[in-house]
């Protein structure tokens, strides 16, 4: 069997990655995760089935230890910070400092292996004006954004390796049960047009990239759902509300954020599809999901409250906090300009 080391794996895309790589029964796995009780209880249903390994891919040390002798690395871990909590040091640390740990114990330890990488749309920047977004356009945005300049860097490293690699940027992944209602939400203009894949079809990608090395290495694809899986942020987030018993999206004025956030349409992403064959869903199927999740007296019991729960979400929004202070820099970044 094909030795496989996983990093990630108790976020929403790792643990399906594990999820599926031990349904297949046709890998060796190893986990790199930190230890934690969340950790633990993610693993429990795996006990004596994977090698588990405890620590973090900022240790040099342990990142060759685990590396060794793998034919792949599904490489995943890393932070995703928010505007209002961004780190710089530690995301840095991690998802650069980490992911040059990853190929670096990889061209000692294990060479020929094949290394997959999760890198992010958020590279192209906002994409509200011109939302088509293909392999050939530049990163662009980063000058704001932590994030995905960190994205930037580590595909760097790894195309300067001697490594087999294959990275995939992900567009804006959606999962059932693993994306709540908060603050972050506001961050997102509503006129932003999304292109979702849902968390089983991403994690299948990254299975079934395992046996196409041949036809994937040394290369870069935009993963994303297809045309089926495009809607815009307003109707994806009313369509949301509605399932969880919350009802219309009316909030006021500079809730929102205007610009500064990422998301378009890949419209390059039916190549990855035509290799590894890994899509499932489309939009209607993902909300037929997100709406079976919710259970009916959840909905019922939530309808009464609706105005309250919006109203202490809207004090959530850093659009919204800086429109209220009038904070001229946070202003700039999520509007622009506002009308007086």
């Amino acid at each position: 069997m094909k030795k496989i080391l996983l990093t990630g794996a108790t976020g929403a895309i790792g643990a399906e990655v594990l999820k599926q790589l031990h349904a297949s029964n046709h890998y060796s796995i190893t986990v790199l995760v930190r230890d934690s009780k969340k950790t633990r209880k993610t693993l429990k249903p795996f006990d004596q089935k994977i090698n588990v390994m405890y620590g973090d891919i900022t240790n040099r040390d342990l990142v060759n230890k685990a590396v060794k002798n793998q034919d792949v690395v599904i490489h995943l871990a890393a932070i995703i910070p928010t505007v209002e909590n961004n780190n710089h040091e530690l995301v840095n640390r991690v998802n650069v400092g980490g992911t040059d740990n990853i190929v670096r114990s990889m061209e000692a330890e294990c060479p020929k292996a094949f290394l997959l990488f999760s890198s992010s749309i958020a590279i192209y920047g906002d994409r509200i004006k011109n939302p088509d977004i293909r392999l050939s356009d530049p990163p662009h945005g980063l000058d704001h954004d932590n994030y995905s300049r960190t994205k930037v860097d580590a595909e760097e490293i790894i195309k300067s390796s001697k490594l087999n690699w294959c990275i995939l940027r992900l567009t804006a992944i959606m999962g059932i049960g693993n994306h709540k209602i908060s603050g972050i939400m506001f961050d997102v203009p509503l006129e932003t047009p999304l292109e979702i894949a849902t968390v089983r079809d991403t994690a299948r990608a990254f299975v079934n990239s395992i046996e196409h090395k041949a036809k994937l290495t040394g290369r870069i694809f935009n993963l994303g759902g297809g045309a089926n899986c495009r809607i815009s942020y307003f109707d994806f987030l009313s369509r949301a509300f509605y399932a969880f018993g919350l009802g219309k999206l009316n909030f006021p004025n500079y809730a929102f954020a205007k610009q500064n956030f990422h998301c378009g349409h890949y419209i390059d992403g039916d190549e990855l599809e035509a290799i590894i064959h890994f899509r499932s869903d489309d939009i209607e199927s993902y909300f037929t999901r997100f709406d079976e999740s919710v259970p009916r007296i959840q909905r019922i019991a939530t309808i009464p409250f609706a105005g309250i729960i919006k109203w202490f979400l809207l004090k959530l929004s850093a659009p919204y906090k800086a429109y209220k202070k009038g904070d001229h820099d946070k202003i700039k970044f999520f509007f622009g300009t506002i009308e007086q």
